[in-house]
């Protein structure tokens, strides 16, 4: 997994699991699919990334089952000040990060559903980081941000945006970041499987409980020193009711894999064969 504020919590789910006596080691991988095919290949056993690969690895056959959410759906599409409906972004510039990326299937399907003047002019630009610069710029006049990079943007710049449509409302029920493992791993070492479930819970609920937790939980796996601006982020989070381990369900699932199916990701295909609710308990 890539660490970042979504992630913090799953590192401290895994120092509880060591202090349980369990051997573990965290690899960093840049890209989903190197995780998805260490875990087919059982060289992983956990990873927590985007749900759509999985989901494509456990159609085409690989032991990988989706166990627990990471994180709601924390994106949004943000305009410039003449912006307030979908039909303002005909013929314009709307930044993505890449033609198969989930953040762009989300708006592509609301595009489809709400745009009646015709589609933007998609322009691959990279990170969402990257992207809310470009939008402050006046180089796009969309794009679909993280909820830390707009609070950053709003606690450091004087930019203003319009939040046109908040895909945790919009697209109900879609969970885009999962975690998962390997089907055998979880069959062999179910205890194991379940303490690191129930810590990741257990840290989600503190997170819940004080966002000063977030905050320390990134000061000691990220390195960052808190400030304003990383105050801000994890009371929004809170606030926005992102962070639910738990939240995983077998309707909920089949929503997300009903979603993928729709954006021509993967095939229909069932809940139970892709997620493995036994570990939230």
């Amino acid at each position: 997994m890539e660490p970042d504020i979504t992630t913090v919590p799953i590192m401290a789910a895994l120092d509880t699991v060591r202090d349980e006596g369990y051997d573990i080691d965290v690899v960093e991988l840049a890209e989903p699919e190197l995780a998805i095919e260490g875990l087919a290949e059982g060289d992983y056993a956990i990873s927590a990334e985007a749900t759509s690969p999985a989901l494509i690895a456990a159609q085409q056959g690989a032991p990988i089952r989706i166990i627990a959410d990471v994180v709601g759906n924390q994106w949004a599409v943000y305009g410039d000040e003449t912006v307030s409906a979908c039909d303002d972004l005909a013929g314009a510039p709307v930044g993505i990060f890449s033609e198969g990326a989930v953040a762009t299937a989300m708006v592509k399907s609301w595009v489809s559903d709400e745009c009646s003047n015709g589609d933007p002019e998609y322009l691959v630009i990279g990170g969402s980081d990257v992207r809310a610069q470009a939008l402050v710029s006046g180089e796009i006049t969309a794009t679909a941000l993280e909820i830390a990079d707009v609070v950053t943007l709003e606690q450091t710049t004087d930019a203003t945006f319009n939040r046109v449509v908040d895909f945790a409302e919009y697209l109900t029920d879609v969970h885009p970041q999962t975690v998962y493992a390997n089907a055998d791993f979880l069959s062999d070492n179910a205890e194991a499987a379940q303490t690191f479930v129930d810590a990741l819970v257990e840290e989600h609920e503190k997170i819940n409980a004080d966002p000063a937790h977030l905050v320390s939980l990134v000061e000691e796996h990220l390195g960052e020193s808190p400030d304003e601006t990383l105050t801000a982020i994890a009371d929004s989070y809170v606030d926005a009711g992102l962070f639910d381990a738990a939240a995983l369900t077998e309707e909920n699932m089949q929503t997300t894999i009903d979603f993928f199916v729709e954006a021509g990701i993967i095939d229909e295909m069932d809940a139970a064969d892709a997620a493995d609710f036994s570990f939230l308990r």
